[in-house]
């Protein structure tokens, strides 16, 4: 009876964790476009929405771009 119990519980957390999911953040997208201090021209590209916090920022450290595979380097405080 106790296996049973905690096969169940088990399998109740799995599921509840499945729900939640990963937490993404938002995306915008970037035409590609020419620079013009230098005349250099950046491809398009993708980058966080900009909002308040940089806990969320593709660059910030624990975070990494999905697009690139890169982790994030800089301190968010």
């Amino acid at each position: 009876m106790k296996k049973i119990a905690l096969n169940l519980l088990v399998a109740l957390f799995i599921f509840g964790v499945s729900l939640v999911g990963p937490a993404q953040a938002k995306t915008s997208s970037v035409r590609g476009y020419v620079k013009p201090s230098t005349g250099k021209y950046v491809m398009p590209h993708y980058k966080t929405t900009p909002n308040k916090t940089k806990l969320d920022n593709f660059s910030t450290k624990g975070n990494y771009n999905p697009y690139t595979g890169k982790k994030g380097y800089v301190s968010p405080f």
